[in-house]
């Protein structure tokens, strides 16, 4: 099968399925912590290999099905999973970074992915400074003799700051760096960073992927000797993937490109429709015309995405009367999920960052992210209008 050459909406399904000698039609589940051999001669044959079936901490035929599937809808020449999307971003750094490396970051980062940069790599000896997502001289003049990774969000969480990935691709190699970009809230279906100059793209696949709520996992993309180094790390440190969470969030890529297209389309509208509603400042939705860099998303993203943030006139205490008073939105921090939900970032999601890292990401007060699941749009609406009756 001429995996390149087929669509998106197939390789979700198709990709990277492996069968046993029985011929199963669904993808077979292996949970096994290791496996055996017929002869000793065959156990050490199997433990020289790198990539051979030989523990589950670093290689198991889920696992192998999962990273074949994602490396084929990002466009990439190999993959590596993780336990969660924050062990993927430190499996990223400490496997291709060392102590004197600087790393550049853009603002309005998921907050533990801004912690780690900001906290513990210093730690190591690795620095960090942080640049203004949408601002390309900010990326330039953060570059140091000594940087060697660029990682941004694009989207960013909650605001929707968009990324000129080419862009700062650009800057990044003319500096012999490596572009990251966290693809988290796009996936493959709406943005393919790696065609547009990214080296890496790095996933929490506990959100899309998964789809509906029920397993953490994390998932880095790119070229074949990247990735062999982190997994190397990987291999080594174990922050491994189970095979059943990777057997959960292949089943999960089935429906992805389906599910996108629909909680896209019930996005926008709900977008829209917020735009125009008593006591709402400012909807944050990169399809809207409204957006300052609705141009790039339209080069970049096919879609808008699922995630609509906006700003309530009255700070917090109106942003909690309006998510008390929804009964659909699952009140969460979670998000991707068929359900649909609501989170105030500042309280919750955000509130460990500092109230300067806040504002510099323009996190306010009054902002709510809303994630959109696949419920219909009209109950969805009729829900928000009983919270704006609440303010």
């Amino acid at each position: 099968m001429n995996e390149h050459a087929l669509s998106i909406d197939t390789l979700a399904v198709r990709a990277g399925t492996l069968r046993s000698e029985f011929g199963e039609h669904s993808e077979a589940l292996y949970l096994t912590s290791s496996f055996a051999y017929a002869t000793a001669a065959e156990a050490a044959a199997r433990f020289a290999e790198d990539d051979a079936y030989v523990y589950s901490r670093f290689s198991n035929p889920n696992i192998t099905m999962l990273q074949s599937r994602l490396a084929a809808l990002e466009g990439g020449e190999d993959a590596v999973v993780t336990a969660s999307g924050m062990s993927a971003i430190l499996a990223l750094v400490l496997a291709l970074l060392k102590s004197g490396d600087h790393l550049v970051a853009s603002h309005g980062l998921f907050a533990s992915t801004q912690q780690m940069f900001a906290t513990w790599l210093p730690r190591f000896g690795i620095e960090c400074d942080f640049a203004q997502p949408t601002d390309i001289e900010s990326w330039r003049a953060a570059v140091r003799p000594n940087t060697r990774l660029f990682f941004a969000e694009t989207p960013s969480n909650p605001c929707m700051d968009l990324v000129d990935i080419a862009a700062v691709a650009d800057i990044a190699h003319r500096n012999s760096a490596r572009l990251v970009i966290d693809n988290s809230f796009c996936t493959p279906v709406l943005q393919r960073p790696l065609e547009h100059g990214a080296d890496i793209v790095m996933h929490s696949a506990t959100k899309m992927m998964d789809g509906q709520g029920r397993v953490l996992g994390g998932a880095l993309i790119g070229k074949r000797d990247d990735i062999d180094a982190i997994y190397k790390f990987l291999r080594t440190t174990g922050p491994a993937l189970s095979p059943f969470n990777a057997w959960v969030i292949l089943k999960g890529l089935e429906t992805l490109p389906t599910r996108m297209a629909a909680s896209c389309a019930s996005a926008l509208e709900l977008a829209q429709w917020l735009e125009h509603q008593p006591g709402v400042r400012r909807v944050f939705y990169p399809a809207l015309p409204s957006h300052p860099q609705h141009a790039l998303a339209a080069r970049q993203q096919r879609l808008g995405g699922n995630l609509i943030s906006f700003s309530l006139e009255g700070g917090q205490a109106a942003a909690w009367r309006f998510i008390d008073a929804t009964r659909l939105f699952s009140i969460t921090g979670n998000l991707g999920d068929s359900r649909s939900t609501i989170t105030h970032p500042a309280s919750t999601t955000h509130g460990r960052l500092t109230p300067e890292a806040r504002e510099a990401a323009g996190i306010d007060d009054g902002l709510i992210r809303l994630s959109i699941g696949l419920e219909a749009t009209a109950d969805l609406r009729a829900d928000l209008i009983r919270a704006i009756g609440a303010i």
